[in-house]
């Protein structure tokens, strides 16, 4: 396993210094949790090669057991960040893809479902097609990933209602969000995401 490791963070490190450009994107790993469908695996790593050229595929892990919180019937998606975050190297980003419920503490709710989290900034995110809207799933899933990995970025959440850095405060307002705005676009940019 460690050798494994290795290589993966020697491919990365070979990716990251070889940018013939000044841009300083982070490589996109995308890691696939349990039996997430194969479409929607396609269509993401599609999307996110087109604003990021080093996005690379991971074979699929199991959901991890610790991450399970039997309850409410969910995994935690605390523990799943730092589960993923052993798949990550120096200019790596993880994110993870589940269709299980998935939750996190916020404030006083001690279990909140969400529809995914991410460090801010960081090295993990996780997102989860459970409360996307079966009719527009496809597109909601790239503006949630997105969102997660405009988190890693540093990203706080945006005020503008259109932006996919918009908090979702528990609802799902994702078909609302159009782009990120002006502000977010920028910061992403000049991180090295490729953004018209």
């Amino acid at each position: 396993m460690k050798s494994i490791l290795l290589s993966i963070c020697v491919i990365f490190t070979f990716l990251s210094c070889n940018n013939s450009n000044k841009e300083n994107a982070k490589v996109i790993v995308i890691q696939p949790l349990g039996d997430f469908s194969n479409k929607h695996i396609k269509a993401i790593y599609d999307s996110l090669k087109s604003i990021n050229q080093h996005t690379i595929l991971r074979k699929r892990e199991s959901l991890p057991q610790n991450a399970y919180y039997k309850p409410r019937n969910r995994y935690r998606a605390d523990s799943l960040l730092k589960y993923l975050k052993q798949f990550s190297a120096p200019d790596t980003v993880v994110i993870g893809l589940t269709y299980k419920d998935i939750s996190t503490t916020k404030g006083k709710f001690k279990d909140w479902g969400v529809m995914g989290l991410g460090y801010c900034p960081g090295s993990a995110c996780v997102v989860s097609t459970f409360r996307l809207k079966k009719e527009t799933i496809a597109s909601q899933f790239y503006k949630v990933c997105v969102h997660e990995l405009g988190h890693t970025q540093g990203l706080p959440h945006c005020k503008e209602k259109t932006c996919f850095m918009r908090d979702a405060e528990g609802g799902n307002p994702v078909d609302e969000e159009t782009d990120f705005c002006p502000s977010c676009k920028k910061h992403l940019i000049a991180k090295g995401w490729k953004l018209k």
